[in-house]
């Protein structure tokens, strides 16, 4: 009986080996990605004499900078509405963290959402821009508030589209299955090397409301880059990550207008959270949409851009107690410098 026993979980182990080997995709070089995924206004910089980033910088130079800062596994193709409307009235810096898009990776020990912060300030730093105003989406979101509590004198404003880095208190039921799989360190062990695309494509889906939003290049260009040298590791351990996590205390130290964004229906961060960045930090104004998920940036740009336009005129009109700033083409500014 043994033997019959021992044969089956034999067979089940090669079963499961053939099919693990089945799946198993290598990296793919980045010439060949930036081939098919670089921008017409694509640039690189190399930080610390190793890290190269993938960036954009449009829009004209003596108007206020916006930069925007991308989530979990994502690039700055998700900003592709917000720079192309933007970059009219501001200057627009868009960047791939390390590990990310067409930026390379750096060793796993040093992915934390603190090297993401210096990561972004050390791009400002090479395009000479001294301060800005920062938005950062899902895990840029964290990135983004701990830069404001970081750095302060180089913050403007801050805007937070479901940002994360609450600690969880309460089981998400609609968290997508994708990402529960991966809390598991025997998991994320098993399919770091193996084809991620049927979890991209479950994760994208449970991203958006409208489903026509995943489209197959959406999830080839997501399941690419994540195959990027080094990328998959960056990944898994940013899952595996625990903090920063925020704080009422701490978020209430942010002196700077923020705007804070998010989907009703986001199944990745519950709107829950909104509030609290709303009730932590002084300045903050928020806006929920209905019927949008966790990407309300892509799934309403129009509103979005219009909501963050509104934002900048608040933005603008606090630095004119601080500095002289060009209008961003709104006339209410050339209006407030007029009068006496």
């Amino acid at each position: 009986m043994w033997r019959t026993g021992f044969a089956l979980l034999l067979t089940l182990v090669t079963i499961l080996a053939a099919g693990w080997l089945v799946m198993r995709r290598g990296d793919i070089p980045f010439d060949a990605l930036e081939l098919a995924y670089a921008l017409p206004e694509s640039e690189f910089v190399t930080l610390d004499d190793t890290l190269k980033i993938h960036y954009t910088d449009t829009g004209p130079r003596d108007h206020p900078t916006v930069v925007l800062v991308h989530g979990f596994a994502a690039s700055l193709h998700t900003w592709g509405a917000w720079k192309d409307a933007l970059q009219e009235d501001f200057r627009v810096v868009t960047l791939d963290l390390p590990g990310h898009g067409l930026s390379r990776a750096e060793p796993a020990d040093a992915v934390t959402i603190q090297r993401f912060s210096d990561v972004v300030l050390a791009v400002a730093d090479r395009l000479d821009i001294s301060s800005f105003t920062l938005v950062g989406s899902s895990m840029g979101g964290a990135v983004a508030w701990t830069t404001a509590l970081n750095a302060p004198d180089r913050i403007d404003g801050l805007v937070l589209i479901a940002a994360s880095g609450w600690a969880s208190t309460e089981a998400n039921p609609r968290r997508p299955l994708a990402f529960k799989l991966l809390d598991h360190a025997l998991v994320r062990a098993l399919v770091k090397d193996l084809d991620m695309s049927v979890m991209v494509e479950d994760a994208l889906r449970q991203s958006y409301v409208d489903p026509t939003f995943v489209t197959d290049d959406l999830v080839q260009r997501y399941s690419s880059l994540n195959r990027a040298p080094g990328h998959r590791a960056t990944l898994t351990r940013l899952i595996a990550r625990q903090g920063p996590y925020a704080s009422r205390d701490a978020l209430a130290m942010i002196d700077k207008p923020t705007l804070v964004l998010w989907g009703r229906e986001d199944n990745v961060v519950p709107v829950r959270n909104a509030e609290k960045f709303k009730a932590a930090i002084p300045q903050a104004e928020l806006v929920i949409y209905d019927q949008v998920g966790h990407l309300p940036h892509e799934e309403v740009a129009e509103t979005t851009i219009q909501d963050m336009r509104e934002f900048m005129l608040t933005v603008e009109l606090q630095a004119l107690d601080e500095q002289f700033i060009e209008a961003a083409g709104d006339p209410r500014l050339d209006d407030m410098r007029s009068r006496p």
